[in-house]
This record gives structure tokens, sequence and C-alpha cells, in this order.
């Protein structure tokens, strides 16, 4: 096994290397990228790192190179790396704006399409999602670690994948870090398209990089009111539930104080525990707390125990009537089909369609559009 080699990269915090780079981006039809973020260590999250790989020579196969053959495949040492700094007040609408009409190649597209948007204004029109390929051409191993070592024969080390992004400067051995991420992309890519040509999935692929888009366009935005009902809350009485709301309360702003995720102050489940302490009578204590947030705390619970009942919250059980037979038995009929399917094309079940797609979908078939994209419908047997 081969450790990843240190793959040249050049940190872009100019502008006359920003526009190098955007010249780069401009002559090229698809480029890869990769984010870092700071979301484990900063109140609000921020996109820290853009790294990006182009194409920098021709393409030429695997085959061509080494006289068998092997799929067709970009060769490695054709890219050229580059880590864009957003902290670093660089005017990046150049930057976003090269990205418009290009092809971006991702690992797990989600995470990075929003990160992408909050951070540039950036929404990709079209994608290439190694993972989405990988699951399509049946390979159940498919985090980046996995596929780098099934098609290239290197390891890659994932020792700051929680480390602070945020920090400047940043240390030798997380910028290589980064830059791995997106220094086999494009090559990956290649191979992978490849591959879903030869076995025909590749408007399969299209269709669920297309809703892979639409999804991470979507907002994801709960009501202030409803954010506070973490895991286990639907369970509680209303009392309780206005103590538990009046933590959250505090533990958003001693969060935003301190510049830290609200998970460092106090997890959820400890919230959960401490509000219903607190109405049996009891006083939870954390030795982290300091005796400002002590006070604070014991405070905040304090207040929502004094309150009238007609500031309580209306506790929310999760809705929902039982299956009737025939749903339970067209719930079945659909696994059935799933299964069969997955098995005959080599694909993960869970994949095609979700038990509670499957479910959702025996309850209510017009919801099948929106569950599931057109291969997956018609693989199941429903109609869209």
């Amino acid at each position: 096994m081969t450790p990843a080699k240190s793959a040249s990269h050049d940190v872009i915090a100019s502008e006359q290397k920003l526009t190098d780079l955007v010249r780069q981006i401009q002559a090229a039809d698809r480029v890869a990228i990769d984010t870092e973020a700071d979301s484990l260590h900063s109140y609000r999250e921020k996109l820290c790192l853009v790294q990006i790989s182009v194409p920098s020579g021709v393409i030429q196969s695997n085959a061509e190179r080494s006289g068998g053959s092997t799929p067709l495949g970009m060769n490695v040492d054709l890219v050229c790396d580059f880590i864009v700094d957003p902290l670093c007040n660089l005017d990046l609408e150049p930057l976003r704006h090269a990205f418009q009409s290009r092809e971006i190649i991702l690992h797990a597209a989600d995470y990075d399409l929003r990160m992408l948007r909050r951070g540039l204004n950036f929404t990709a029109s079209k994608i290439f999602d190694t993972v989405v390929a990988a699951r399509l051409l049946g390979i159940r191993e498919f985090s980046l670690g996995a596929l780098v070592k099934r098609f290239f024969d290197v390891e890659l080390h994932k020792h700051s994948q929680k480390a602070n992004w945020g920090l400047r400067p940043l240390p030798a051995r997380m910028l290589k870090y980064a830059v791995d991420d997106v220094h086999y992309l494009l090559p990956l890519a290649a191979i992978l398209e490849e591959e879903l040509e030869r076995v025909h999935r590749r408007d399969w692929f299209r269709q669920s990089c297309e809703r892979a888009i639409e999804s991470a366009a979507a907002e994801r935005e709960r009501a202030h009111d409803e954010l506070w009902r973490v895991g286990g809350a639907g369970l509680l009485d209303a009392r309780t539930g206005a103590v538990l709301r009046a933590l959250w309360q505090w533990r958003e702003t001693e969060a935003e104080i301190a510049d830290r995720p609200p998970f460092h102050v106090l997890q959820s489940r400890e919230l959960l525990k401490a509000a219903e302490s607190f109405t049996s009578g009891n006083v939870p204590d954390y030795k982290h707390f300091s005796a400002r947030r002590r006070q604070t705390f014991r405070e905040a619970a304090k207040t929502a125990m004094q309150s009238p009942q007609s500031e309580w919250p209306v506790m929310r059980r999760r809705a929902g009537s039982r299956p009737t037979a025939e749903m339970r038995q067209r719930a079945d009929e659909l696994r059935e089909q799933r299964d069969k399917a997955a098995d005959q094309l080599g694909l993960e079940r869970s994949f095609i369609a979700s038990r509670g797609a499957l479910e959702a979908i025996a309850t209510d078939p017009a919801r099948a559009t929106a569950l599931l994209v057109p291969w997956q419908c018609e693989l199941i047997g429903v109609e869209q």
C-alpha cells in the first residue's frame, strides 16, 4: 500500500493568485472541489477553506501509460491543486463566477454544496458526486479513503478530520490533509464515469446528481420556537418542557458568547436530563461550569418553573395513524420488488429506497416523486 504523496498545491491568498486560478478554471470543463468548515469549533459555522483541483495536462488512460487494459482515467500527476482561503478578505466573486458554468466534482456533495452556497453564494448547475457514482456501481465501501485505496492503491490519512479549520496559520499537516481530499477526485471521476457508461447507468447517475443539487438548495429551517425540541422532548410534560426550552435558550446565549458550538456548553441529552431534574426538585451541576455559568443556568430553570401555565409550551407527540392492513401489504410488495431489483443489479437495497421511503409511498403513492428519482421509482414499480 502506497502512502499518499504530498501533492503540490498553491495557497490562494492574494488577488493576483486568485486571478491566475480563475483563468485555469475557465480553461477547464470540470473542476473538483472540497471544503473545510469550523462547525465543531465555533458558534456560527463558516467556510474556512475551498480546495480546488483542475486539469493541468492532456487526459491519458492508464492503459496508455502502462500498456495494459485497465480502465480509463486521468493521470493523478496531471492535476493542479489549489487551496483558497475565504478568511483572508479576498473578493471571491470572480471565483464564484468561474465555477458557474463548470461541472463540479465532489465527494458526498450535500455538505459541500451547502457550504459553497452559504460561503460563496454559489449554486452548482451540474455536479459529479463520486459517492453516488460508486454506489451505482455496487461499490459498498465508498468513503473517499476506500475509493482512493481501491483505484490508486494509496492510503489517505484522516488525522485532521475534526481539526479547527478556522485557525491561522494552518500547519502543513492540515494543508496536506485538505489537498488530499481533492487531489484524486478528477481521476477518480474519470474512472467511475467510464464504468457507469459500461453498465448503462449514466442516466440514473444524472438523475441522482440533479436531485442532490435540488436538495442542497432547499432551505432546512425550522421555526425558532421549534428548535429547542431536542430528541425525547415529546415525552415531557408541559412544565418540564418549559424548563427545557429555557435551558436551550440559555445554552444558545452561552455558546454565542463563547463562540463555541452549543454542544460544547452542554449536550442535548444533558439538557433533557437537567430539565427533568429541576422539575423533580433536584439541582443538577456540572464540573466544567464556571461560577457565572452555573448561576445563569440555575436562574434560567428557576424562571421557567415559576412561569404561569399559560406560558408553557404545547408538547407535541409524534402524530400518525397506524398503517392499515392494505398499507402494510403494499409496503411488503414494494420491499419485495426493491430487494429483487437490488439483488439482480448488485446494488444496496437502501440505495434504491429506504424502508421509511417505502412505507411512506405505501401510505401515500403521491410522495414517490419527492422521495425518489425516476430510476428508483422504476425499479420498485411505482409511477411518478
